[in-house]
């Protein structure tokens, strides 16, 4: 939600001091990272310092609980992802509510999830993936990252749209997925762009399309999945700037302006580019509505496919 509360007069001086910015996982993440990226790129047009604070536990939601009871005053802010679309779809028992109790300020960053194959797969297109599935059913495994983790339901969104049924074999996080692939252990895997991609180049994995909307300039040349014949699919990572829900208003334009300054930096950009994302910057009713849209998407894969702990 977004608060039309009066600001009171403090309001117009704001920021006067540090701003703290709640990462819900730990320092050395791929979130931690992206979010000292982002406080960095705030630091100069806020005119204050903007710490990171790293809450992890419990997959983010500890942090989260936290940001929801801060004061309301633009001293708290919180990095979210689609880790925390996916906990609002797995878990029931939640002590916040991702719309209630916050108020969007913008998405920062978004960016895909890449298919990609061993190289001695006889695939050398999402097509010819498929084709190969639907000859041998129930006989091509695929890596997942874990039970709940984005690329798992990327994987599951796309064998329900194909019609194929690769066995999703887990692992214990990215980097051994990405080790089992490697060695041709699992031959495919949805992984997010940036540890792959140098992989890719040098021809140690096949890449097969990204799982955009939009084609990424980091992989010229490789279709998206909607390309390729899904035209409805589309999954990603994204990461949003959102902060306690009764913030007043004038705080969070302030919030918004800084925040678009810091996407216009190309050294932030640039920084993000390095990670496998790209800037977005939209406006906080876009944010609001983008949030609601991947909580119900979210939500459907995790009902459909069975996903939720019992």
């Amino acid at each position: 939600m977004i608060c039309q509360f009066a600001a009171p007069g403090w309001t117009q001086n704001y920021p006067t001091r540090p701003v703290r910015l709640l990462i819900a996982f730990s320092a050395g993440s791929g979130t931690d990272t992206i979010g000292r990226f982002i406080a960095a790129g705030l630091t100069e047009p806020l005119g204050q310092q903007v710490v990171v604070e790293n809450r992890a536990g419990a997959s983010g939601n500890i942090g989260a609980e936290i940001a929801a009871k801060a004061s309301p005053d633009g001293y708290t802010l919180f990095l979210v992802n689609i880790g925390f679309a996916i906990n609002a779809g797995m878990y029931k028992s939640l002590r916040y509510d991702l719309l209630r109790d916050f108020a969007p300020v913008t998405q920062f960053a978004k960016g895909p999830y890449v298919v990609v194959v061993h190289p001695s797969l006889p695939a050398k297109s999402l097509g010819e993936l498929v084709k190969l599935a639907k000859s041998m059913p129930g006989k091509i495994d695929a890596a997942s990252a874990g039970a709940g983790t984005a690329v798992l339901l990327a994987a599951e969104l796309f064998k329900r749209q194909a019609g194929i049924n690769l066995v999703m074999v887990p692992y214990r996080g990215g980097g051994e997925a990405i080790t089992a692939v490697l060695s041709g252990e699992v031959p495919v895997y949805f992984a997010p762009l940036a540890p792959v991609l140098p992989l890719i180049q040098q021809g140690r994995l096949r890449g097969l399309a990204v799982t955009s909307a939009e084609r990424q300039s980091m992989l010229p040349g490789y279709p998206t999945v909607a390309e390729s014949g899904y035209p409805d699919y589309e999954f990603g990572n994204w990461y949003g700037l959102v902060v306690p829900s009764k913030t007043p208003r004038a705080i969070i334009t302030t919030l918004h302006g800084a925040a678009i300054a810091a996407i216009k930096d190309p050294a932030l950009s640039k920084r993000l580019n390095s990670q496998g994302y790209v800037t977005v910057g939209d406006s906080p009713e876009q944010f609001a509505a983008y949030l609601k849209s991947e909580l119900a998407k979210v939500a459907q894969i995790i009902r459909e496919h069975n996903l939720a702990p019992n």
